[in-house]
């Protein structure tokens, strides 16, 4: 197990090394700069900028001064946000972005997997068709559509919940329900194909022919092995949804991560670029090992080896 970790844990540093390189160089490599986004600098001041945030050294030397910041998790000032730095709009964004995500993975999680084992035990039944059209609802509706629908209703006409904002407990509601809409209906869906393949597995019928309940077959052995696809899509999903999303921070006004990320793309924020890339990229590589680990938890036939 140890043998197993330390090895992970160096390709997981390797990883993001690689994207760290990938994306510092695509990054400078894309015509324009920092400052070219918006209306354009007289010569001396733009030049005073290059040499304050040191863009006239050679690129090799800004790679090797960026990857020692990053060392010292420092991810350098953001160009475009006076006076704060990369870290500091991690700091102020991810909070908010965090928390809706969390919410709305164990909001997914709660609905997606008993109703995926109901269209499974109910399949070709009306149980499997309400499901059925519940998914297809979740995934062929974008999630700015639900966010705007349930802003309208919720919140401006029947006054249930805040419009905009996070002041109270309630503002992450509507939020939490549209940026679910996707991942609910996926895993729901991956459940259901998941629990029908189980239960038509021969140590299935054997259950059935020592007399097992249908019951204690479910839960004892079919649900088990069934959450091993579920448990594999978690981590990248849960790392999109700690990330924030822009269009529904932008629609409900919450001061989450999405925002930052996209104006930074506009804004040609070389540093924020890079940092949000990598921080991304690090919130997943780690959760994709947490479910390595959670495989041995779920099913101890599996066992983590080099």
């Amino acid at each position: 197990m140890l043998r197993f970790i330390a090895k992970r844990i160096v390709t997981m540093l390797l990883t993001l090394f690689v994207i760290m390189t990938l994306t510092f160089f695509i990054m400078h490599a894309i015509p324009g700069g920092p400052y070219s986004a918006g209306k354009r600098l007289p010569e001396e001041i733009q030049a005073a900028l290059d040499e304050k945030y040191k863009l006239n050294d050679p690129l090799y030397v800004q790679f090797f001064d960026y990857m020692n910041g990053v060392l010292h998790f420092d991810l350098g000032p953001s160009f475009k946000y006076e006076g704060m730095s990369v870290n500091d709009l991690i700091a102020q964004g991810f909070p908010t972005s965090a928390t809706l995500g969390l919410l709305s993975m164990l909001f997914t999680l709660a609905l997606s997997i008993p109703l995926g084992i109901l269209a499974a035990l109910k399949r070709g039944k009306w149980q499997d068709t309400f499901v059925s059209i519940i998914t297809t609802f979740g995934v062929t509706i974008p999630s700015f559509v639900v966010a705007t629908l349930l802003e309208y209703f919720l919140a401006y006409r029947a006054r249930l919940f805040p419009i905009y904002g996070v002041a109270e407990w309630k503002g992450y509601v509507l939020p939490m329900i549209a940026l679910s809409g996707y991942s609910l209906a996926f895993i729901t869906r991956l459940m259901r194909s998941s629990l029908m393949e189980v239960m038509r597995s021969d140590y299935i019928r054997m259950a059935r022919v020592k007399g097992l309940s249908e019951r204690q077959i479910v839960l004892r052995h079919g649900l088990r092995n069934s959450l091993i696809p579920v448990i594999t899509v978690l981590g990248p999903t849960l790392a999109g949804l700690l990330m924030g999303s822009f269009v529904v921070e932008k629609i409900f006004a919450l001061p989450g991560m999405g925002r930052f990320f996209v104006q930074s793309i506009t804004n040609r924020d070389y540093t924020a670029i890079m940092g949000f890339t990598l921080f991304y990229a690090a919130v997943l590589i780690v959760l994709v090992f947490l479910v390595d680990i959670v495989y041995c938890i779920v099913d101890p036939r599996i066992q983590l080896t080099d």
